[in-house]
């Protein structure tokens, strides 16, 4: 494989990452890449990114639905509530990671997030603000410039910003895996049966303001 792209059953060409695992390429297909302005789904996957650092992405999106049920859906407003005994129960909860130091990153980040929405209107809007611009991106999005591509200067900023208003667990990859999954980039490899959908997708998405 020199091009990063797998052929499925079906016959399409995906990106390498995303194997052969049919979950993997459902997410692939149907998430990874499009263009979110929901703040609950946004909160839910810099969270999940968060938790993933260490692992791979495929464990925690096995692992979701059960982030859902243990996080109440990623309400900030709930999770800001959350007490030590609350904590201590997630620990304990064998669906999820468990992990203290990223639990305690979740509800953390729950107040700080609270606190962007009160100063921007959405976390949409902030987050958008960090879309980078053409001239900002690789000139060719073949596998060569992104398979290395695990961080950018944008990341590197927003990850600054994120730390510098008390967020944690947003290190610069993380914060480009974010990027690049919620659409704020199209990095589907070229060749990759979705890239040129996303990239109408993008053209046509309103950007929150």
């Amino acid at each position: 494989m020199t091009d990063g792209l797998l052929q499925g059953e079906d016959k399409k060409h995906r990106c390498w990452w995303c194997g052969t695992d049919s979950e993997y390429m459902r997410y692939h297909d149907e998430e990874w890449g499009r263009p979110v302005i929901d703040d609950v789904r946004l909160f839910e996957k810099i969270c999940l990114e968060g938790f993933q650092a260490g692992l791979s992405w495929i464990t925690i999106l096995r692992k979701r639905e059960n982030f859902r049920k243990a996080f109440d859906k990623f309400d900030v407003k709930k999770i800001v509530k959350y007490s030590q005994k609350d904590v201590e129960k997630l620990l304990k909860n064998e669906g999820i990671i468990r992990h203290r130091g990223k639990i305690e990153s979740t509800i953390n980040n729950a107040e700080r997030a609270l606190e962007l929405k009160k100063e921007y209107g959405s976390l949409a809007a902030y987050f958008w603000s960090w879309e980078p611009t053409p001239d900002q991106r690789p000139k060719t999005c073949d596998f060569k410039t992104l398979k290395p591509l695990g961080k950018t200067e944008t990341s590197l900023a927003l990850s600054k910003d994120l730390k510098k208003r008390g967020w944690s667990f947003v290190g610069p990859t993380t914060v480009y895996a974010f990027m690049q999954a919620m659409g704020m980039v199209n990095d589907h490899v070229e060749g990759c049966h979705c890239r040129k959908d996303i990239e109408k997708i993008r053209k046509a998405f309103v950007r929150p303001e």
